[in-house]
């Protein structure tokens, strides 16, 4: 028995099935440690659409969070979080993955270089960040310090490197990137979305890959899941998906400063 780190594949399943429209609101597991915005388990919305693409997740979670916000205040747009006056009315800020790096390291973080696994090692060693195992683990290290803490106003982030996104949908005419956005907000990921891989040959391929990084040291890699390769066989609809984190959206509607404010009986350590 393992603990859950997503809904994912499980919901996916339904939509093969025939489940044009399923979600799940449930715990989740993920031991990446504890600090203000983590904890081990938290509360995850997951969602998944037949016949959306991303473009329409973006539409949904763009309009889920405002009218969210637009009760707490009252039919407002703007909230306090953390001492700064947030705007949540549409449209948000939109980037691109690529285009962030490259702009906030003054031109320095091309797409040749982020692209490349020793161009991504070279770039942590400029920002004296510890060795990665993976050219995937570089590229998340990178983001989290050249892109995020920029990230305070509600801002998607698309277009991301399918080397970080395997489960979802090359983008056509691109096959080095995805069809997928994260929201970032007061300088936390709030949900992640993109166009569903439906080809399993192309999964398949990719799990290949996540065995062979994970035999590097990743060990943050889950194991694949060769039973979802089959279903994929059988036929998966176009599908968008999308994954809420919980606890950071209520943090942010309710000027938490930790998510451990928002968890009920969160995880204590032990002293002495």
């Amino acid at each position: 028995m393992q603990l859950r780190i997503a809904t994912e594949l499980n919901l996916k399943r339904l939509i093969v099935g025939g489940f044009e429209r399923v979600y799940e609101i449930g715990r989740i597991f993920r031991n990446e440690g504890i600090d203000t915005t983590h904890n081990p388990e938290f509360t995850m919305l997951e969602l998944y659409a037949a016949y959306w693409d991303v473009n329409d997740m973006r539409e949904f979670n763009e309009a889920l969070i405002e009218r969210l916000v637009s009760v707490v205040t009252d039919g407002g747009t703007e909230l306090q979080i953390g001492g700064r006056t947030v705007s949540f009315a549409r449209p948000f800020a939109r980037m691109t993955y690529l285009e962030g790096l490259e702009t906030y390291s003054d031109g320095k973080y091309t797409r040749e270089r982020v692209l490349d696994p020793d161009g991504a090692a070279a770039i942590l060693r400029e920002l004296d960040l510890p060795e990665s195992p993976t050219h995937g683990h570089a590229l998340d290290k990178i983001f989290e310090r050249v892109l995020e803490p920029h990230l305070v106003q509600p801002t998607f982030v698309t277009e991301y490197p399918v080397v970080i996104s395997p489960l979802a949908k090359r983008k056509d005419g691109d096959p080095d990137l995805v069809d997928r956005y994260e929201l970032f907000c007061a300088n936390m990921e709030i949900s992640n979305a993109f166009t569903e891989l439906n080809d399993p040959d192309d999964q398949r391929r990719r799990f290949e890959a996540q065995i062979a990084d994970r035999a590097k040291g990743d060990e943050e890699i889950p194991e694949p899941d060769w039973d979802y390769v089959r279903a994929l066989e059988y036929g998966m609809p176009p599908t968008a998906g999308i994954g809420i984190g919980v606890d950071r959206l209520v943090m942010l509607l309710t000027n938490s400063e930790s998510i451990r404010d928002v968890i009920l009986f969160p995880l204590q350590r032990q002293h002495g």
